[in-house]
């Protein structure tokens, strides 16, 4: 309503998962799709880790009192553990920075959005740990809502795509297994990771700037 008509609708990781369903479920309300390192083929890489990884979170989420919703440190230990080394690296190099510098304030700033988080729904969390990293329903063509199967080839809007070439939480083939399934889709692809395509240094030109110019295209 407060746009007055279809929206551009934007998903972030998973959250491109849930935006690419309710486009499918809602299409009138959508004008356009973006997808940004949002993984579809999740065992594109890695797949005997994520395996693990996941029966693992699978066996500490039975640990919880039934029906309470996950905590956001408990998923921040999964997605750590798929590159175990990463916060050593990060905090290595934090820790030459000057500790007033533009630098180091960007990357306290960064490091507490990226952890910061409601809990997460036990339903959800357990569907998508379960039928997208453990099964890979989405890949396989055998992910649905309700009854309806969550199908990117037929949405029937203008979809744009985003995909980071160093990202390590999405890998570029997960990111763009989706591709051959979209009708002329856009691709934007970043040369930074999952959390710096976002929020880091370059995020702008290298993905609000071209993002923003292709919703201006199709809102004419």
């Amino acid at each position: 309503e407060a746009a007055g008509g279809p929206v551009v609708l934007l998903g972030y990781w998973m959250g491109g998962n849930l935006a690419l369903a309710a486009a499918l479920h809602r299409p009138d309300l959508v004008r356009g799709l973006a997808l940004v390192a949002t993984p579809w083929d999740f065992h594109a890489e890695g797949a005997i880790l994520i395996r693990a990884l996941t029966n693992l979170m699978t066996g500490s989420l039975a640990l919880l009192p039934p029906g309470a919703p996950v905590p956001v440190d408990l998923l921040q230990i999964f997605f750590a553990s798929i590159d175990p080394t990463l916060s050593d690296r990060k905090f290595r190099r934090f820790a030459r920075m000057e500790t007033d510098s533009a630098a180091a304030q960007r990357f306290v700033l960064i490091e507490d959005w990226s952890n910061d988080g409601p809990p997460l729904a036990r339903k959800v969390a357990e569907d998508c740990l379960r039928d997208w990293y453990g099964r890979n329903l989405p890949a396989r063509g055998e992910w649905r809502l309700g009854q309806k199967t969550i199908a990117p080839n037929d949405l029937d809007m203008p979809v744009l795509v985003a995909v980071p070439r160093a990202d390590r939480i999405v890998p570029p083939a997960s990111a763009a297994a989706v591709l051959p399934l979209l009708r002329e889709p856009r691709v934007i692809e970043g040369r930074s990771g999952h959390v710096a395509m976002m929020a880091g240094i370059g995020a702008e030109q290298s993905l609000w700037d071209p993002l923003a110019q292709w919703a201006r295209e199709i809102a004419v």
